[in-house]
């Protein structure tokens, strides 16, 4: 038995992949894991409850959002642009991390994690975040609850929001611009 396939071809972490036959239902996330080698995206509850499987999708104005890959066809991004989490990070010409973002980086000095398994998906969370507030800075009395706001959606099952959220906390208050008041 053949599964029915289309060609595909889209911008994952500002590359051109494709056109590649992918079979006409398969996830996002297993495009990633099983023909692109990245495994970052995470694989958890499979139907989109969890989060863990974020990645973002550029929008025809620039701007991202988030979107799960468990619970979206690798097909409905055909054309468009991707970032996955191993596309946060600045690399050099020969694909080595030279510089963490700096929701990755606040992460780790915050120790922001336990298990890791949901990481990815906070850290994308974060980030599509961070590019809201460049656009729409908050109040200085509303980041804890843009915070949770914007975080709520994703699952830590080892209940690591608080570093989580001290992370994202410390960088939105850090960078310039991104609060007012």
């Amino acid at each position: 038995m053949t599964l029915p396939s289309t060609p595909l071809s889209l911008v994952v972490n500002g590359r051109q992949v494709g056109p590649i036959d992918v079979p006409d239902n398969l996830m996002m996330v297993d495009f990633l894991h099983e023909y692109l080698n990245l495994t970052g995206s995470r694989l958890a509850c499979g139907q989109g409850v969890c989060w863990a499987c974020t990645i973002m999708l550029e929008q025809p104005d620039g701007t991202r959002r988030e979107i799960r890959s468990c619970i979206t066809g690798a097909h409905f991004f055909a054309g468009q642009k991707v970032t996955t989490i191993e596309g946060h990070a600045e690399r050099d010409a020969d694909g080595n991390v030279v510089a963490l973002s700096p929701i990755q980086q606040a992460f780790i000095e915050h120790f922001s994690f336990q298990c890791g398994y949901c990481t990815p998906g906070f850290v994308t969370g974060a980030t599509v975040l961070l590019e809201r507030l460049q656009r729409e800075p908050v109040a200085r009395a509303d980041v804890e609850r843009t915070i949770e706001e914007a975080l709520a959606p994703h699952v830590c099952r080892c209940t690591g929001y608080v570093r989580y959220y001290e992370a994202v906390r410390s960088v939105i208050l850090d960078t310039p611009g991104l609060v007012v008041g």
